[in-house]
């Protein structure tokens, strides 16, 4: 969502920061699903998700695995959005990511209309800034600091 608001208001965006961004679908981000569907059967799962989408838990969910998984998304890219961002871009991918390969990031690095940095986070899955916090801020706050 973030990089199709960047692309459509690249004169408001100032600078675009994503985070285990998926640009496509591929056979990692299929099989991260499938096997995200069998955790989440466990209902204490959905209770620990609560934390986070309260009583939406599990429509969000269902929403975003079903969204993945449908044989009419397998084609979806932002490929074609990608060159409309005219902002600095910062793109954080942890190595490990059980949804996307480092290839998600490489291509918003790539594609992306503006400056673009890439990180690829060593020993890191798909949540960044819970499994490296103090990494992702100082990140953060070393590429906004650059803007200036």
């Amino acid at each position: 969502m973030a990089v199709n608001c960047a692309a459509r208001f690249s004169d408001a965006c100032v600078a675009l920061i994503t985070e285990s961004a998926q640009a496509f679908v591929e056979d990692r981000t299929i099989q991260g699903l499938e096997e995200a569907r069998e955790h989440f059967k466990d209902a204490g799962q959905i209770e620990r998700l609560k934390k986070y989408h309260g009583e939406k838990a599990q429509w969000v969910l269902d929403a975003w695995i079903n969204t993945w998984l449908d044989p009419a998304f397998a084609s979806w890219s932002l490929r074609p959005v990608l060159p409309q961002m005219a902002c600095p871009v910062l793109a954080i991918h942890g190595i490990n990511d059980e949804y996307g390969s480092p290839r998600h990031p490489e291509l918003i690095g790539q594609l992306a209309g503006g400056t673009a940095q890439v990180e690829i986070m060593d020993d890191t899955r798909h949540v960044p800034h819970r499994e490296k916090e103090t990494v992702v801020v100082g990140m953060v706050a070393r590429f906004l600091h650059s803007l200036d």
